[in-house]
């Protein structure tokens, strides 16, 4: 399961979606949105998204896993919009037969996320904005395709 949402994500009904009686371990990662970065007072983050291609990647990580790991249950969802502090703006939830697999999956699956797939992240300050991380995407955020209106 994956999905790119503007509405609050709810971790417990994403880890479930991953739960299965031949699977001994599940291990979910909540990336939240912190009130510091730097040294300067993060007011809230905003998330842009190209949702087409975005979607396309996170299949794409879901099939790696399954090769390199042999895992089949992956559940990916990732908030745009307004995020403020302490919300979640990312879920992965990850089961495995064993807990190795499991754990390594999901770090894999977070860092691949942030690797290949077109969704941005703005950071709002007492001071101002900056976009973070988004020097290696071959799209730049605000560009025609990443204002797609959400509707996955």
């Amino acid at each position: 399961m994956i999905e790119i949402t503007d509405q609050p994500l709810d971790p417990a009904r994403v880890t479930n979606l991953v739960r299965r009686d031949g699977n001994g371990a599940v291990v979910t990662f909540l990336g939240t949105t912190r009130d510091h970065f730097e040294g300067k007072r993060v007011l809230r983050l905003e998330y842009e998204a190209y949702y087409d291609m975005a979607l396309k990647k996170l299949e794409e990580i879901c099939r790696e896993m399954q090769q390199e790991f042999g895992v089949e249950d992956v559940a990916i969802s990732h908030r745009t919009g307004l995020v403020d502090i302490g919300q979640i703006s990312l879920i992965v939830a990850v089961a495995a037969p064993h807990r190795k697999e499991a754990f390594y999956a999901c770090h894999k699956v977070v860092d691949r996320v942030k690797e290949i797939v077109p969704i941005w992240k703005k950071e709002v300050y007492e001071d101002g904005s900056r976009w973070v991380a988004c020097e290696d995407h071959e799209f730049s955020p605000s560009q025609g395709a990443a204002a797609e209106t959400p509707g996955h």
